[in-house]
């Protein structure tokens, strides 16, 4: 279900009732978990999203995610743990174990049969038809934050019991492949479970860098990694005083390497102001209260040897063979270049240089016509060139009903251009139809009549007087909505949602909690580099000292 992209249509913090209500469902289909463990499971009071999504084949899926991970999912009103949840709970369901060559098989969407199960001393699992089960193989980390997966003790296999279903599970592998695979296949089957569970070349894993380290460890690695690369990188003098709040969304994520996820959460500190506390102490950055209850950083010390020495991270062979693999590329801007429509009222005009009603023309192309159009027809005064008779048909296109019968000639400016336009654009682009042209880096240009829509940023008030920023029309620059919900969800720590924009058909609109104006400008602006006069609502960001 979800081994293809899926598509993410709300992504909010649970209510405290749907909160009780969730522990009370968890309580009923899964019996062997305990009061203490549900709550552990559904926490009273720590972050817990629900996450509408719709994957590839349409199928509705409600998920519930703590702490960056996806815990529960529900799906036609059933329950379902997770992977993470039964790394927790490991006795929560019944489980299979199987080989790592059968696991391809059922990623493939095979089913998995008798032959493939290893079968422990004391017998198979007692279950109905219809029943949830678990299949067990050591190493699986397709979701979440990626964190290793705690060791879990292999049921103990009778020596003779492992070496028949070695046998079974070769007979099994080769049948229907080639002869010359059968060596490489045979080698695989005669390892046993744990061995072939931790073996990095199967299955397509790949051995964990961080290996041997807790995961709290790992964080505070990361997590001090993001904080020197930030102030060496990111941070300026100017930006002195810097939010607290800030500085994380802003600077500290965005240095995350490719392919993993900063959870101070996971870390020893817990907390970000415990985390700067302690860089404080090393006299790296200076933090003060400058407002009740609102931290900022007020100095930073970049002559410290612990930036000076740091050295910014390179992406990973492995993250860089992912990343060109996959099908996202960077983003660039789209070149948009105004055009211009020629209308039934000025078709006269055009037909001489064989354009027609309906032809698109750059502007340049429409002052060459004016220009031929009165030379090839004798309308540059004899005595003054600056100056151009008008014909009927420049009389019709070109001026406005209350001057045909009072302007007879007019200077070449006053013929190209119009005082009343602030660019100075020819008079008559105003008598044309507006059309504009999208050409993305390697993809062939894209012409469209009417205006380009730019992007709009809005604020709007929800329930409980708090404000929420809504962004629209982000697809007519190439953007996927989705991709920058999850951008801003990360930056500036808040619940984001992704629903079809009112009045518009095919288009989404992104709604972000609180008002992350400057979240979006930075992000549109400094990294999508796009021009900010396609760009309407920035001004609404909130102003410096002023409570968000």
């Amino acid at each position: 279900m979800f081994a293809k992209a899926f598509r993410v249509k709300s992504n909010t913090a649970i209510k405290g009732s749907d909160r009780r209500k969730l522990r009370a469902d968890v309580t009923a289909a899964f019996p062997t978990l305990g009061t203490d463990q549900a709550s552990e499971l559904v926490p009273g009071k720590e972050e817990l999203n629900i996450v509408k999504l719709y994957a590839h084949r349409g199928d509705a899926v409600t998920v519930y995610v703590s702490g960056g991970n996806p815990v529960l999912f529900e799906l036609e009103k059933n329950l379902y743990p997770t992977v993470y949840t039964l790394w927790s709970y490991p006795d929560l369901l019944p489980a299979f174990t199987t080989w790592p060559l059968v696991l391809e098989k059922l990623v493939g969407g095979a089913d998995l049969m008798l032959p493939g199960i290893v079968v422990p001393p004391a017998g198979l699992p007692q279950v109905q038809k219809g029943d949830l089960c678990a299949i067990v193989l050591v190493g699986n980390r397709r979701s979440g934050d990626r964190s290793s997966p705690p060791f879990i003790a292999p049921l103990t296999l009778d020596p003779p019991d492992v070496s028949e279903e070695q046998d079974d599970m070769r007979r099994l592998t080769l049948e229907g492949k080639e002869e010359e695979n059968g060596e490489d296949q045979q080698m695989c089957g005669e390892k046993t479970l744990p061995e072939a569970s931790e073996d990095p070349g199967v299955g397509g894993l790949k051995p964990d860098p961080a290996d041997g380290k807790t995961l709290p460890e790992q964080m505070d690695e990361l997590l001090q990694q993001c904080f020197l690369h930030a102030l060496k990188c990111r941070v300026k003098k100017t930006d002195l005083p810097l939010l607290t709040s800030t500085f994380l969304g802003s600077h500290v994520f965005s240095c995350c390497p490719e392919g993993r996820q900063l959870d101070i959460k996971k870390s020893s500190y817990k907390k970000l102001s415990k985390f700067l506390q302690q860089m404080q102490q090393e006299q790296i950055i200076q933090v003060k209260e400058l407002s009740k209850g609102v931290e900022s950083i007020v100095a930073v010390d970049w002559k410290h040897p612990r930036i000076t020495s740091f050295v910014i991270p390179e992406p990973s062979p492995t993250s860089q063979t992912i990343q060109e693999g996959s099908r996202e590329q960077p983003y660039h801007p789209p070149d948009i270049k105004p055009l211009y429509c020629v209308p039934a009222s000025m078709s006269l005009l055009f037909q001489e240089s064989g354009h027609k009603k309906g032809s698109i023309l750059e502007g340049s192309e429409v002052r060459m016509i004016i220009i031929n159009y009165a030379k090839k027809n004798d309308l540059v005064d004899a005595d003054n060139k600056n100056l151009v008779h008008l014909d009927p048909i420049l009389c019709d296109c070109i001026l406005e009903k209350s001057e045909q019968h009072t302007v007879m000639k007019l200077p070449w400016d006053s013929l190209l251009t119009s005082p009343q336009l602030i660019d100075a654009r020819f008079r008559c682009l105003e008598k044309l139809q507006p059309a504009y042209q999208v050409t993305f880096p390697g993809q062939e240009p894209i012409v469209k009549k009417g205006k380009i829509c730019p992007i709009d940023i809005t604020l709007a008030q929800r329930a409980s007087n708090k404000k929420v920023t809504v962004v629209r029309n982000l697809e007519a620059y190439g953007l996927d909505p989705c991709t920058v919900a999850a951008i801003l969800q990360q930056r500036c720590q808040a619940s984001t949602t992704v629903t079809p924009a009112p009045g518009a058909k095919d288009s989404l609109q992104v709604q972000i909690q609180g008002n992350q104006v400057h979240h979006l400008g930075r992000l549109l602006l400094e990294e999508y580099q796009l021009p900010r006069k396609h760009i309407q609502g920035l001004e609404k960001a909130p102003k410096p000292g002023k409570k968000k």
